[in-house]
C-alpha cells in the first residue's frame, strides 16, 4: 500500500480524526483546532478535507446536508508507512545508519537507548 505524501496540515487534519476514533464532521475538526489556536478559515479546512479525500485517506459520506469524513488509514499505518518511506529514501533501508546518526548526532538520549535495549530484550524474550 502507498499513502501520497500529505503536508504537516493535512496532517493536522488527520491526527484530530485519528483523535476522535470515529466519523466527524467539519465541526468536529474547526473546533479540536480552534481548541489548539489553530485559526483557519471555514475553506481552509474544506479545502483540506477535500484533499485527504482525493489522497484516498479519508472517505466522505453525506448525512443529509453535511458531510462525515472516516479515516481509510489508521494512525499506526500511517505512520509505519512513513517511516519505511523515510528509511528507504534517506538511509536506504540501513536502520543501522539511521541508530548511529541519532547517536553520534546527540538527538537520543542514553535513557533513551537504555530504554529501546529493554525494549528490544522484551520483544525477544516471549521467543526464546
Amino acid at each position: 500500500m502507498s499513502i501520497k505524501a500529505i503536508s504537516k496540515s493535512e496532517l493536522e487534519i488527520m491526527k484530530i480524526i485519528w483523535e476522535y476514533g470515529r466519523a466527524v464532521q467539519y465541526s468536529d475538526v474547526a473546533m479540536k483546532l480552534s481548541e489548539k489556536e489553530v485559526l483557519w478559515k471555514k475553506n481552509t479546512i474544506l479545502t483540506f478535507l477535500a484533499r485527504l479525500v482525493e489522497k484516498n485517506l479519508l472517505r466522505v459520506k453525506k448525512i443529509g446536508r453535511k458531510n462525515e469524513y472516516y479515516a481509510l488509514v489508521s494512525e499506526n499505518e500511517y505512520l509505519e508507512l512513513q517511516t519505511e518511506t523515510f528509511l528507504e529514501e534517506i538511509y536506504e533501508g540501513d536502520v543501522k545508519g539511521l541508530i548511529t546518526n541519532l547517536v553520534q548526532n546527540d538527538l537520543i538520549s542514553s535513557a533513551e537507548l537504555d530504554d529501546l535495549q529493554q525494549f528490544w530484550k522484551r520483544m525477544k524474550s516471549p521467543n526464546e
